[in-house]
């Protein structure tokens, strides 16, 4: 069985909207090397149109004027990441992506049971949805030192605790602080 694996950056306060998190070089080789151990990403729909924006490249091959040459690994790896995408609405979806529908405990399941070195998934109201399943194989929460003082939080309106056994701790020069949790079961 493919392990689901976690990841997101927060804030100490809970907040994990990208624009509060600064990036960093370390933080995005951190990144590529979780989307690398994974043979698919599962994204929702919000999640994966935010990612399509900011790293599909464009269609003249210039690079954003954004983009700074320490994210091109990244780019270069999420781009070349298989995709599942779960969605009622979308109609399609390609930058090597697939559609997921029906019932998502399914579907979840049959993907953790193909071969492979596992998957990986991201997001705020999808890792909801699989937590509440009980499909998350491993959490890491990518913790940095500020506060931003707003949401969006992880995990509201979970309807049970689910408890933690942290088994790894990175630390970044930037302060960050990456842990990885696995349910106890």
């Amino acid at each position: 069985m493919r392990p689901l694996r976690y990841s997101i950056n927060v804030t100490l306060d809970g907040c994990c909207d990208h624009r509060a998190i600064p990036a960093d070089e370390d933080l995005h080789r951190h990144a590529a090397e979780n989307i690398a151990q994974a043979d698919a990403l599962l994204l929702g729909r919000v999640t994966y149109e935010m990612m399509e924006a900011a790293w599909r490249p464009l269609a003249t091959g210039v690079r954003p004027d954004w983009m700074a040459d320490w994210m091109e690994p990244f780019a270069r790896t999420i781009d070349a990441a298989k995709k599942y995408v779960v969605s009622s609405t979308l109609e399609q979806v390609d930058w090597n992506a697939e559609l997921v529908r029906g019932d998502l405990g399914k579907a979840v399941q049959q993907l953790k049971r193909e071969a492979g070195k596992g998957l990986g998934v991201g997001g705020v109201k999808l890792p909801l949805a699989l937590t509440e399943l009980g499909l998350i194989d491993e959490y890491e929460f990518v913790v940095h030192p500020r506060l931003a003082g707003h949401g969006p939080t992880l995990f509201a309106g979970l309807s049970k605790h689910v408890d933690l056994k942290l088994v790894s701790r990175l630390e970044f020069g930037s302060g960050a602080v990456a842990m990885r949790y696995e349910p106890r079961r």
